[in-house]
């Protein structure tokens, strides 16, 4: 989507930035519980002898409802929202404004959208780090929902045991940079060149699908694609195996470290949660992004 040259470009990204914080909104509060599911997929260790452990899928859903209850769904909601709206934001707009830049260096379109992509997955991934920290130790806690701690105080636990670097609310910066870059990379770049590559219906319903399906392909796609990242990110953000050892360090350490301890399959944990989630997800994402952005441009 382009703006009219004719719009300042304080405008066009106020423009760009509520649509984006739109689309963030609606997802996460559509799709949480799945996250919820892939996270306790990720963190859990091949260990059949114990019998905590998730079976599958619906396993998962029966054992967090049994112990936890509806809510159970819904733990660590408050920092994706809090920073789903600012990251989704941040998301939009960085492509918008990378594909912009792009665009003057006269780079073939494939090419623009991708990297574009791959720049707003990277700016995005700095500013909601902080919040996926909090998140993840939150949804890994296996408690009642009434007997656990308060965002805000697990914010502060954090803080206070491992300070603001990369020991603490920074804690796997390189795994969330790689899943976000690669993500973003692959959803962007996809949905735009196939989007352009098929025809508009002129059709309103018809059309709706079309930019639905596209948008449902690109989140599966790049879900597939990124999920190693995202397991170690989750082994690395979550809790560590043994209390008072830190086993999960970098990004790439703790994807060969899980793929020569567990298997190659390991790296691909939370993977049907993370489709049904981001498939699906990211075309509401992409859907309400469009039609925002374009009823804001017709009514500003």
């Amino acid at each position: 989507m382009s703006a009219s040259p004719h719009v300042s470009f304080w405008t066009e990204a106020s423009q760009q930035i509520l649509a984006g914080g739109s689309a963030g909104l609606v997802e996460i509060c559509l799709m949480h519980p799945l996250d919820v599911v892939k996270t306790r997929f990720q963190i859990q260790r091949n260990t059949s002898s114990d019998p905590s452990n998730y079976k599958s899928l619906s396993d998962c859903f029966k054992k967090i409802y049994r112990s936890e209850r509806l809510f159970g769904f819904y733990k660590g909601i408050l920092p994706p929202i809090l920073a789903e709206t600012p990251k989704r934001a941040v998301k939009f707009f960085t492509f918008e404004q990378y594909k912009k830049l792009l665009n003057l260096w006269s780079l073939p379109p494939a090419w623009v959208f991708a990297v574009a992509g791959l720049g707003s997955g990277l700016t995005e991934a700095v500013v909601v780090n902080p919040f996926e920290v909090v998140k993840v130790s939150l949804q890994a806690n296996r408690n009642a929902y009434a007997q656990q701690p308060s965002t805000f105080a697990q914010a502060r636990h954090v803080i206070q045991t491992g300070g603001l670097g990369l020991r603490g609310l920074n804690k796997g910066l390189s795994a969330t940079l790689a899943r976000h870059g690669v993500f973003n990379m692959v959803y962007f770049g996809f949905y735009f060149n196939v989007k352009n590559a098929i025809p508009v219906n002129q059709d309103a319903r018809l059309e709706f699908l079309r930019k639905f399906t596209i948008g449902l392909a690109s989140g599966t796609l790049a879900s597939i694609i990124n999920i190693p990242f995202d397991v170690a990110k989750s082994r690395i953000q979550g809790p560590q195996p043994e209390p008072g050892v830190i086993k999960y360090r970098s990004c790439w350490k703790t994807i060969v470290m899980v793929y020569k301890e567990e298997g190659f399959l390991a790296l691909y944990k939370g993977l049907l949660p993370k489709i049904m989630r981001l498939g699906p997800g990211g075309a509401v994402m992409l859907l309400v992004y469009e039609y925002s952005y374009a009823w804001l441009q017709k009514h500003w």
